[in-house]
C-alpha cells in the first residue's frame, strides 16, 4: 500500500495518475479512522459491496469527465444517500432514502466516493456536538473540548484525515462551528446555492448544505460543482457552472 497520500484532490489525482488504486487511498481512510479509536464520528460505513458499486461505476481515470475521480467523502446523516439509512442522530426516526439526495447525485456523478454517515446534534439543533444519543466525537485537536456541532462527525473526519472533504448543514452555524474549533475549512454557500432535496429541515428557508475540507481551494471545487440548479428545491437559486453532472437532467433555469 502506497503510504500517507495526503487527502487534497489535486494530490490524490497525482497519485492515481502515477498508478495509485483508489483501494490503496481507502485501506487509509479505514486505517486512519481505525486509529482514531472514536465510535462517535461515523454513525453508518459503507459496505464493501456499496464500495465496490461505487468503484465500479468510475471507469477510467478522467478528472476532466469527473473532477472527483476516487476523492473519499463523508456525509452528514441528515443527507439522503441511497443504500444508507438516514436518521438526523435518532434513531426512531430512521429510513431509507429511495434516492440520494440532490447533492450526493452530483458527487456520485463527479466520482467522489462516500465512506459513510456521520454522527451529528440530533435534528441538527445544537451547536455543541454532544446532543446525540451516541457517542459524542472527540475534538482532535483537544479531547477536553466539544467537537462543536451540529456537524460534529463531518468535521472531526476531516481534521484526522479521514476523507479529503465532507457534507455537513448550516442553518445557524453548524457548518461554521465545527469548522472552527476542528481547526479545518467550512464553507457555507449563499442560501439557495445548493439544493436541499433529500436533506432533513431545520428550517427549510435558512438551511444550506455546508462543506468541510482541509484546504480553501477544495472546498471552493466542491462547492462550485454542488452549485447546480434544481427545480424540485422551491429555494434553489441559478448559480452558474460550466460541469454539468450526466445523471441530472438539465432543468430550465427560474427567473
Amino acid at each position: 500500500m502506497t503510504s500517507d497520500i495526503p487527502l487534497h484532490i489535486d494530490s490524490l489525482h497525482q497519485a492515481y495518475g502515477r498508478g495509485t488504486r483508489v483501494n490503496e487511498v481507502l485501506q487509509q481512510c479505514h486505517q486512519r479512522l481505525q486509529d482514531a479509536n472514536d465510535p462517535g464520528i461515523f454513525l453508518t460505513l459503507s459496505s464493501e459491496a456499496q464500495i465496490a458499486e461505487q468503484l465500479a461505476s468510475l471507469g477510467p481515470f478522467d478528472p476532466d469527465l469527473k473532477p472527483l475521480w476516487g476523492v473519499p467523502y463523508a456525509v452528514k446523516d441528515n443527507i439522503d444517500v441511497l443504500g444508507l439509512p438516514t436518521s438526523a442522530a435518532c434513531p426512531a426516526f430512521s429510513y431509507q432514502p429511495e434516492k440520494d439526495a440532490h447533492v450526493v447525485t452530483i458527487l456520485r456523478d463527479a466520482g467522489a466516493i462516500c465512506l459513510g454517515k456521520t454522527n451529528m446534534d440530533q435534528f441538527a439543533t445544537g451547536l455543541t456536538g454532544v446532543r446525540t444519543p451516541h457517542s459524542i466525537p472527540r475534538n482532535p485537536i483537544d479531547d477536553s473540548l466539544i467537537p462543536g456541532g451540529s456537524s460534529s462527525g463531518s468535521a472531526v473526519a476531516v481534521a484526522l484525515g479521514i476523507v479529503a472533504f465532507a457534507l455537513g448543514t448550516d442553518t445557524a452555524g453548524s457548518g461554521r462551528v465545527p469548522a472552527a474549533l476542528n481547526n479545518i475549512v467550512g464553507i457555507k454557500p449563499s442560501l439557495g446555492a445548493l439544493s436541499n432535496s433529500g436533506v432533513v429541515p431545520a428550517c427549510r428557508s435558512l438551511d444550506s448544505v455546508s462543506i468541510f475540507s482541509l484546504s480553501v481551494l477544495d472546498g471552493n471545487k466542491v462547492r462550485a460543482l454542488l452549485s447546480r440548479y434544481d427545480e424540485s428545491d422551491p429555494f434553489s437559486r441559478p448559480m452558474g457552472q460550466s460541469w454539468q453532472p450526466s445523471s441530472l437532467v438539465p432543468s430550465p433555469i427560474r427567473r
